[in-house]
């Protein structure tokens, strides 16, 4: 049942695309033709093809030789809840929106491409429900038949393996209401992912707020690969290390390597490749399972114990350029890891701040601030050639980054507060255009856009310079 839906959601798709293609190739001959693109006009098109002619008919023939339709329209589309043929059209609503803002300009980030048809073999199979109440009762239930149990409409009851008694017990006191859910099959298992719309933490489990003018409580945390996370106050107290992250991509290896090559033996498209590269999905999830797990071990770990955190600003994807260490360093999930600490530290009511990236945090002497002049990655201690002070490289690091955030706390915003942040990024870069991570409008001068040629196709674009204050 579950992967007949997933089927519908992608059939509903493709024949979404396809009759906006059409639409497109007859405006093409007769301008007054209208092109379906928002979610309404393709969800009303949609719903007029799925029970017209041209989605099938069911013919009778009676003795005589006469033939009567009986049915017109997708025979078994009351087999399917009518949610996932509505959701995969808005799927589609969406990619054609984010093509129209990135061709105007209006888009952050890399440009993109026409929506595509999916396919079975290679795009995630999922499908999407949103939640409806009809006499006061919601059409996706947790714990109606039993305690770990999930009820969708169309398909039933659903056993899931977490225990649901802490969204139960939400659910029944109003505290939290269910907005979809949304069933997707990834490396042999099904997963049943709720949205749920909550209500805030409990007072006792967030943090005190601080006065506006209040610069202190700040807490550096610095990212690297020998010691994974190195947290410390702008007093020089560490506060929490971790130095054994568990690196599950380079402790299977091994393992993957084995299964690549079991999977480039066997011939394609023959049942042997397709259960070689079952057993190759499995062992990449597990990977990104145990990164997951660590990830969010290690903010949960700062989020609940620091209500003020300042992370240093990465170019992450400038470091991926080094071979030696780009395997290290995806591995290690940094942007990740920062993703995890900006939403759980909202949730408590914290305060987080991305450091400005041209900040030298390793190499600023954290008691009289002087900057050396090289620091390389093989020196782990940190030196000082004025005063003669010497402390851990991270150490050093994340004091630096605690003492700029207590200097800057008058010009520096929460980001969750999406004002403007000066001397500070957004967050971890990800792409080589204005993204997350990058210098923004608000952080320095704008100079005006000017037309530039990329990839063939003129491109408005804008560049900014960064401001580098020490």
């Amino acid at each position: 049942m579950l992967a007949r839906h997933t089927g519908a959601s992608r059939f509903a798709y493709n024949q979404s695309l396809r009759l906006v293609k059409d639409a497109l190739t007859a405006q093409a001959k007769d301008p007054a033709v209208e092109v379906p693109w928002s979610r309404f006009d393709l969800i009303n098109v949609f719903n007029g093809w799925k029970v017209s002619a041209a989605a099938g008919r069911l013919l009778v023939a009676d003795p005589s030789g006469e033939v009567a339709v009986v049915a017109t329209g997708l025979a078994w589309r009351t087999e399917i809840s009518s949610q996932v043929f509505e959701e995969a059209v808005v799927d589609l609503s969406r990619a054609l929106a984010a093509y129209s803002a990135s061709r105007r300009g209006q888009r952050a980030g890399r440009r993109m491409g026409f929506a595509r048809f999916k396919r079975k073999s290679r795009d995630r199979r999922s499908f999407r429900i949103r939640q409806k109440t009809s006499g006061g009762r919601g059409c996706i239930r947790v714990g109606d038949e039993a305690a770990r149990t999930v009820s969708l409409p169309r398909i039933g009851v659903l056993k899931v393996r977490e225990d649901t008694r802490k969204l139960r017990r939400m659910l029944r006191t109003g505290r939290a209401t269910i907005t979809s859910a949304t069933v997707s099959w990834r490396a042999g298992r099904w997963t049943i992912a709720l949205t749920v719309k909550a209500a805030d933490l409990h007072p006792d489990r967030q943090h005190p707020p601080h006065s506006d003018g209040d610069p202190t409580g700040w807490v550096g945390v610095d990212r690297g690969l020998a010691s994974y996370v190195v947290s410390a106050t702008a007093t020089g107290r560490e506060v929490f290390r971790e130095d054994d992250p568990p690196r599950p991509l380079r402790a299977a290896q091994d393992r993957l390597r084995r299964l690549s090559r079991q999977v480039s033996r066997n011939k394609k498209g023959s049942e042997n490749r397709a259960r070689a590269v079952a057993r190759l999905g499995r062992a990449h999830a597990r990977v990104r399972d145990v990164r997951e797990h660590f990830l969010h071990e290690v903010a949960n770990e700062l989020v609940q114990t620091h209500d003020r955190l300042a992370l240093e600003t990465l170019n992450i994807t400038g470091m991926m350029g080094n071979h030696r260490l780009a395997g290290a360093i995806g591995d290690a999930a940094w942007g990740e890891l920062g993703r995890i600490i900006a939403y759980k530290q909202a949730w408590r009511g914290g305060q987080w701040v991305p450091v400005d990236r041209w900040f030298p945090s390793t190499k600023t002497c954290s008691r009289c601030h002087t900057i050396a002049a090289d620091m390389p990655l093989s020196a782990r201690t940190f030196a000082c050639g004025a005063c003669g002070y010497r402390a851990d490289r991270d150490l050093n690091a994340a004091v630096n980054l605690a003492v700029w955030t207590e200097q800057h706390h008058a010009q520096t915003r929460d980001p969750e507060a999406r004002g403007p942040v000066i001397n500070a990024s957004g967050g971890d870069g990800s792409g080589p255009h204005h993204c997350a991570g990058e210098t923004s409008p608000d952080e320095g001068r704008t100079p005006p856009p000017r037309t530039v040629r990329w990839r063939g196709r003129p491109r408005r674009a804008v560049f900014y310079e960064p401001i580098r204050s020490y």
